[in-house]
């Protein structure tokens, strides 16, 4: 891409995230609840109004909404995105306790995700409506209607309750509590990615260049690895960053089931609490981590694809 490209994307991002931001923030001003009466309450005891009043101008919640998000957004242009209301810490340490969390997962997830699609969805492009695709695609159409939650329940009362292969309750961050979260997550993506690798590869078959390579007696092996797969890549390379960024975002559900400690559960016990600093934090982040993702896929394609690097597509 070239400098002028670059400049014009990051100050679409910079634009695009103080959109975000300004909407998430005005979505908690008038969000119900009193995160001050939240932070404050102690079983059944009444908090005098007086304290309820102080703490909250200690917060400087009894300013305007204009000058609550012009502070906030003066704290993050220097770095400081605020205090936890809950927590007493800083919303950036908070968020950087659970990112390991939600990196181990994500990752572990999507190699599974992709030693699974991969080859299946190959396999069936190459086996079009044989017995082999329509088992195949038959799978992937049960993978993809079983929601995730339920997926994650019924791994837990097997593998965790039954078998007692996995622990059934999180809490830190260990390989055999990631492992059944992970394939919860990589069952529902493998689905999805198995279906676009075969679409993609179905795509590229019925172009004339593999016609003319097979006419020639080049083994299907090397069509496929050389030339269908390189061009069949750039729509999955997409899809692949869409689910990066939707995974380091948090899958919330799957880390509320599992009690995983990541970014998803820390922003639902966030929402909980009114914690709207550390919700603040979170949103900015993966608004963040989405536009970083499409930025560098972007940047890929004028690597990947010349015709793009030559202005011809």
């Amino acid at each position: 891409m070239k400098g002028k490209e670059i400049l014009h994307r990051l100050v679409q991002m910079m634009l695009t995230l103080l959109g975000v931001t300004f909407l998430t923030f005005a979505l908690t001003y008038i969000a119900p609840g009193d995160p001050v009466e939240m932070l404050l309450e102690v079983g059944d005891v009444i908090i005098p109004r007086e304290v309820i009043e102080e703490t909250r101008k200690q917060l400087g919640l009894d300013q305007p909404f204009h000058i609550q998000y012009i502070r906030w957004l003066g704290g993050v242009l220097t770095g400081d995105m605020g205090m936890s209301y809950s927590a007493r810490v800083p919303v950036a340490q908070k968020l950087m306790e659970a990112l390991p969390g939600t990196l181990l997962l994500a990752g572990s997830s999507l190699f599974m995700m992709i030693i699974v699609s991969l080859p299946l969805g190959i396999i069936s492009a190459l086996n079009r409506n044989t017995l082999i695709d329509n088992g195949i695609r038959f799978l992937t159409f049960i993978g993809i209607s079983m929601p995730t939650f339920w997926v994650g329940l019924m791994l837990l009362y097997i593998f965790g309750l039954q078998l007692g292969w996995f622990p059934i309750a999180g809490g830190e961050v260990e390989f055999k509590r990631m492992v059944l979260p992970a394939v919860t997550l990589a069952i529902s993506m493998a689905a999805k990615y198995t279906r676009q690798v075969r679409t993609a590869v179905l795509e590229e078959l019925n172009q004339d260049y593999v016609m003319g390579a097979k006419a020639r007696g080049i083994p299907m092996s090397r069509i496929l690895w050389h030339h269908i797969m390189p061009n069949a890549c750039l729509p999955l390379i997409t899809l692949l960053g869409l689910t990066i960024g939707w995974l380091l975002g948090g899958s919330a559900v799957i880390e509320m089931v599992f009690g995983w400690p990541g970014l998803g559960k820390l922003a639902v016990r966030s929402i909980e609490m009114r914690d709207y600093p550390l919700v603040m934090g979170f949103v900015l982040w993966i608004a963040s981590f989405y536009m970083i993702i499409n930025f560098i896929i972007d940047c890929s394609y004028h690597y990947l694809d010349p015709r793009i690097r030559k202005g011809t597509r």
